[in-house]
């Protein structure tokens, strides 16, 4: 009996054991989780680069010899980050869902190296901007003028009118490659015989490549 006793009280004093160091060694694993996957968090201002082929997508390749097809600028609002971006119409979109229109569900990230540009004030115009533009309609002969807009275009235009800095250089339309089947294709039904080869424009891959832009890689 009193074997049995000892016997039982050992097992608990093990089990207790046990589940201590369980709970200790599971609270640690899920600490090393939470606290890697806690890297550089995304801040307004931030542009978001994707990747996606289909419709004009691989046009816009080509003709611009870059692979990013798609971008748009992140506002944090009430804790929640938001993509404001030019599809048709001009819309804001919650981040998982910007991302799931990737191809691959992979995506880019550049932020304005002089961060101090980015005051709370010209934060608060960009957002009020990006906000009224909400529901115009995409630009598909990329114009420059402001009753349409694509994606390059929108985003461009709130860092000009906020800061007037140029984020990638405006080229005409002439001095991208336009000699692929595919592009030429692309450029006849949007403008038929009359092509706006002076038209000034801003890709998705300049506006990635402006030297006013550092990457910024989320862990």
């Amino acid at each position: 009996m009193r074997y049995t006793c000892m016997r039982k009280k050992l097992l608990f004093f093990t089990a207790l054991l046990a589940v201590t160091f369980f709970s200790a060694f599971h609270g640690t694993i899920g600490f090393s989780k939470l606290k890697r996957s806690n890297g550089p968090a995304l801040k307004s201002g931030d542009i978001i680069f994707i990747i996606n082929p289909a419709g004009q997508g691989k046009a816009i390749q080509l003709a611009t010899k870059s692979k990013y097809t798609h971008v748009g600028i992140v506002f944090i609002e009430d804790g929640k980050t938001y993509v404001y971006h030019a599809v048709e119409p001009v819309s804001k979109s919650t981040l998982s869902d910007f991302i799931s229109m990737s191809e691959d569900g992979t995506y880019s990230i550049k932020r304005l190296k002089d961060q101090g540009l980015l005051t709370d004030k010209i934060l608060k115009q960009m957002s009020s901007e990006a906000n009224l533009k909400l529901g115009i309609h995409y630009d598909l002969g990329f114009n420059w003028s402001d009753e349409e807009l694509y994606c390059s275009e929108y985003v461009w235009k709130l860092y000009d009118h906020a800061l007037k800095i140029e984020l990638g250089k405006l080229r005409p339309l002439k001095e991208f490659d336009l000699s692929h089947p595919k592009v030429q294709q692309i450029m006849k039904q949007r403008y038929g015989k009359h092509i706006p080869y002076e038209e000034k424009m801003i890709s998705p891959g300049d506006m990635y490549n402006s030297t006013l832009l550092e990457e910024i890689k989320l862990q």
